[in-house]
C-alpha cells in the first residue's frame, strides 16, 4: 500500500518531515471542513465559541499567506488584501453574507497553492535555515521558524476543528481517507 501524498515519511530528512507534518494536518484540516454549504460554514456549532468551519478556512488562508509571502519573502500577503481596512480581524473569521461556500474553499486553496510554490523557491535557494523577511526588534526569525509555527497554527485549529465538524453532521476521525484528495488537481497551480 502506498501512503497518501500528505502523509509524513516513515524516514526522511528533518525538512521532509517538517513538510509532511504541515501537508498532514492541511488535510487533515480540509478534510474536516470539506463538502459543507455556506450555512454550515457560518454555523457556530460549539455555544461557547463564535468560530465557524468557514472563518477558520479564512483564517488559515490569511495564516498561509502572511507566513510564506509576507515574514518569509518579503512579498504582499494576498488574502490580507482581501480584508475591508479596518476590519481584518473580524473578516478573517467570518463568511461574510455575499460569499460563497466556494469562494471560502477556493480562498484557502489558493493561499495553499501559493505557499507550496513559494516553499518549492525557498528549498532551491538554500533551505530554511536562512532568515526570513520578518525583523523584530533584536532579532530576525529563520524561515524554518516561520514554517513550525505555521505547524502550530494548524495543529491549534485541526483541534477545534473536530469539535466544530462533529457538532455540524457529525463527522469524526483522526486522518482522511488514504485515498482523498486534499485539493483539486489544479488548485496547486493557481
Amino acid at each position: 500500500m502506498t501512503d497518501p501524498d500528505w502523509e509524513p515519511p516513515l524516514a526522511g530528512t528533518d525538512v521532509e518531515h517538517l513538510i509532511g507534518t504541515l501537508e498532514r494536518l492541511r488535510a487533515t484540516f480540509r478534510w474536516k471542513a470539506d463538502g459543507l454549504d455556506v450555512e454550515q460554514l457560518r454555523t457556530r456549532a460549539v455555544p461557547t465559541s463564535a468560530l465557524t468551519v468557514g472563518g477558520l478556512l479564512k483564517h488559515l488562508a490569511v495564516c498561509e499567506d502572511d507566513q510564506f509571502c509576507w515574514r518569509m519573502s518579503g512579498r504582499p500577503p494576498v488574502t490580507w488584501l482581501q480584508a475591508p481596512e479596518g476590519d481584518a480581524e473580524r473578516w478573517q473569521f467570518t463568511v461574510e453574507p455575499d460569499e460563497t461556500a466556494e469562494q471560502v474553499y477556493r480562498m484557502w486553496e489558493d493561499a495553499v497553492g501559493r505557499s507550496r510554490a513559494r516553499l518549492r523557491e525557498i528549498l532551491a535557494e538554500g533551505g530554511l535555515d536562512r532568515p526570513g523577511h520578518l525583523e523584530l526588534p533584536d532579532a530576525r526569525p529563520s524561515i524554518r521558524r516561520h514554517l513550525h509555527d505555521l505547524v502550530e497554527e494548524y495543529g491549534r485549529h485541526t483541534g477545534h476543528m473536530d469539535l466544530l465538524r462533529e457538532a455540524i453532521d457529525g463527522r469524526v476521525g483522526e486522518d482522511p481517507p488514504s485515498d482523498w484528495p486534499m485539493l483539486p488537481p489544479d488548485a496547486a497551480a493557481r
